[in-house]
């Protein structure tokens, strides 16, 4: 074990977090995700929330300063679900970056995130909780 690393998360997730360099991305990926189809490398987080997850992450995980840090996957049109986890995400976000969050359609967003360096498939329940960070440089 170590000092100050957060509990939730795995050895395997902070070995690639170390991996990851400046501008490289990671998906926290709801349960709905194909994360296992999409990633190149996928971490199972199962029986974890998106929240704690970004939380934990965000303990050691720098934002990109020069350019847009995070993504969500916008709704699909017409679907009127509520999304009450994107105001948990970005509270969580702004703690750690002045850069608004970006929204990418669906689609967009599995592209995006089949180039990520890992994809985190957590066991959260919520719809559209889906997260791209980008790496920023550690100070």
């Amino acid at each position: 074990m170590l000092n100050k690393i957060p509990k939730i998360l795995s050895p395997e997730l902070v070995k690639i977090m170390m991996e990851m360099g400046h501008g490289d991305e990671i998906v926290i990926a709801d349960g709905n995700f194909p994360s296992e189809a999409i990633g190149q490398r996928t971490v199972r987080a199962d029986g974890h929330g998106g929240v704690e997850i970004l939380k934990a992450m965000l303990e050691l995980l720098p934002l990109d300063t020069y350019a847009k840090p995070v993504y969500l996957m916008a709704k699909v049109p017409g679907d009127d679900a509520p999304t009450p986890i994107w105001d948990e995400y970005t509270d969580i976000i702004s703690q750690h970056t002045g850069e608004k969050v970006e929204f990418l359609e669906r689609f967009e967003f599995y592209e995006r995130a089949k180039k990520a360096y890992c994809v985190v498939a957590t066991g959260e329940e919520a719809i559209y909780a889906n997260v791209i960070l980008k790496k920023g440089i550690v100070k």
